[in-house]
């Protein structure tokens, strides 16, 4: 086995970090990192077809659709055949399901800040500087 580079231990600590935020805020509200997902992006984007949130979230089709019956369900999201094309479902939250996702948004702006808390200014400054340049040389490696 060859010895870590530090281009390997900068990279797996950058996708090591970014697994386990995903993770621990779902964790941390009690419900799976999807559910999180498919609430705060309905939130965001209101209504939305099953196929958008699959590309979005990168999950399958099938796991969207239960998801989306399960918040139905619950009272939080609802479904209807698009008007424009019924061969897709529309889903957007329900005002039950708008006051659910207005409070995973404002408990995940607490959960980011108490993440942050003795990282200065500055030194936030200079790792978004970073992670803006990586993605950069990826763009620019994927063009060439």
């Amino acid at each position: 086995m060859r010895d870590e580079t530090p281009e390997d231990r900068f990279f797996r600590e950058v996708s090591g970090a970014c697994a386990e935020l995903r993770q621990a805020f779902a964790r941390h509200v009690g419900m799976s990192a999807h559910r999180v997902q498919v609430l705060v992006r309905l939130r965001r984007d209101g209504e939305t077809s099953h196929s958008d949130l699959r590309r979005a979230l990168g999950i399958d089709g099938a796991s969207v659709t239960r998801l989306v019956k399960e918040f139905e369900a619950e009272g939080l999201v609802g479904r209807r055949l698009d008007p424009a094309d019924n061969r897709y479902t529309l889903a957007a939250l329900t005002p039950a399901g708008e006051r659910v996702a207005d409070d995973l948004v404002q408990s995940h702006q607490r959960y980011q800040e108490r993440l942050l808390d003795g990282v200065p200014a500055h030194e936030q400054e200079i790792m978004l500087g970073v992670l803006r340049r990586v993605r950069a040389n990826m763009t620019e490696q994927e063009n060439s």
